[in-house]
This record gives structure tokens, C-alpha cells and sequence, in this order.
């Protein structure tokens, strides 16, 4: 804990850490089981990363945008992908006439993912990726973009979606049958653990959006043991 005195606008003094004196809440933050965040200084220490989701037409496009939002203050990248993508079809594919673009970059290959991320350190910036039934082939694109940038890839984070089955009971957006797909992305958790040491797998794991579930098909009640912790 750090000596610095933060004061609200009356001159209150703001403590790091409130704790009770019947002892009934005793975890403090950055201890297991991180009941109370994982940084003991938290929004102290680190202020939280500002994202602004992006991503249209192509993908020279929305490197552009890009750009101009790391520019602007933008401290990490949040991508939107179009629909084709979503489900992995390419660009050129019959099924998607008409959608190419239009809600999110189109990405067909490698070299898409290269000029997305054209003049960006993958390493300096954290990137969310809103994608769920080809995340793993999205995940590894990013991979490979960072390898072939020299990164190192355990300083490499950020966030993909992975979470299909929100699909199955709200979007639509899915590839394969439930078992298998369900194998899929607990493979990615799986590769994640192995291949990103120094807790950076964590950052890459399922985030429930557990709005799109709650809305169409879900009480309150119910939607609640469906919301992961990023």
C-alpha cells in the first residue's frame, strides 16, 4: 500500500482499504480469493483500460480508426467483427452477400489480421475481441501477428469472448453442434494455461454477455450464474 493521501473534492480523506471490526469481512484486495479485486491498489495503481468498440468495412479501415483512437487516448483496442466472420464464412463466400462489413471488419486470413493491427505493438496495448464461434481461429491469427512483431508472447493480453453458448440461446451466431463446441473453447483455455505464463491466460478466457441471455429468454434470477468475472 502506498503512502499517497487520495481526498474526495470535500476533503474527506479516501482509506486504500475498509475493513469491518467484527472481522465478518477480512479479504483484502489482491489476496486470494480476490473477493476485492486482484491489485491491492486497484484503480489507484492502475487506472482502468478505456476501449472504444470498433471495427467496419475493412480492414485497412478500421486500422485507420484505430490509429486515430490510440491517438485520442484510447488505452486498448476493443474489435467488431462482421457477421461472415462471426461464422466463418470469407468474404467472397454466396452466405455472405450483403453482410461483408456492414456490422464489424471483415476478416478473411492472416494477412486481414495484419493490416488491422498495421503500426500497432501488440505488445504495448491490450485488444478485446468480441467473438465467440471462431475465437480460437481469431485467438491464433493474433498469435501469429505477435510472434512475427517479435513480441514476447507472455506480455501479450487481452480478452476474446469465446463464449458459445450465449449463441445457442440468443444470437444465433454458431458453427458446430454444443458438445463440440463447447470442446473448443475449453481447448482455448486449455492452450492459454500452457502457452501464455505470467497469469496473461487469464486475461483470454469466456466473458458471458450475459445482457444478450437475460434479455430474449432469462429472468434476473436466473441470468445471474451465467455472469463471469473478466
Amino acid at each position: 500500500m502506498s503512502d499517497k493521501k487520495i481526498s474526495t473534492s470535500s476533503g474527506i480523506v479516501i482509506r486504500e482499504v475498509y475493513t469491518r471490526a467484527d472481522k465478518l469481512m477480512n479479504e483484502l484486495p489482491g489476496e486470494f480469493p480476490f473477493t476485492r479485486g486482484i491489485q491491492k491498489d486497484m484503480y489507484r495503481g492502475r487506472p482502468w483500460t478505456m476501449r472504444q468498440y470498433a471495427g467496419f468495412s475493412t480492414a485497412e479501415e478500421s486500422n485507420k480508426r484505430y490509429h486515430y483512437l490510440l491517438s485520442q487516448g484510447t488505452m486498448g483496442l476493443s474489435v467488431a467483427f462482421d457477421l461472415p466472420t462471426q461464422i466463418g464464412y470469407d468474404s467472397d463466400h454466396d452466405l455472405a452477400d450483403g453482410e461483408v462489413g456492414k456490422v464489424g471488419v471483415a476478416i478473411d486470413s492472416l494477412k486481414d489480421i495484419e493490416i488491422l493491427f498495421n503500426g500497432i505493438d501488440l505488445q504495448k496495448i491490450t485488444t478485446s475481441m468480441t467473438i465467440n464461434a471462431t475465437a480460437a481461429t481469431l485467438l491464433a491469427m493474433y498469435i501469429a501477428l505477435a510472434k512475427k512483431q517479435g513480441a514476447n508472447i507472455s506480455q501479450i493480453s487481452g480478452t476474446i469472448q469465446n463464449d458459445i453458448l450465449k449463441e445457442y440461446a440468443a444470437r444465433g451466431t454458431y458453427i458446430y453442434p454444443p458438445q463440440q463446441s463447447m470442446r473448443l473453447i475449453t481447448d482455448v483455455f486449455e492452450y492459454c494455461s500452457k502457452g501464455f505464463p505470467n497469469g496473461t491466460p487469464y486475461l483470454y478466457q469466456a466473458t458471458t454477455s450475459a445482457r444478450l441471455v437475460q434479455q430474449p429468454c432469462r429472468n434476473l434470477l436466473l441470468h445471474l450464474p451465467m455472469v463471469k468475472p473478466i
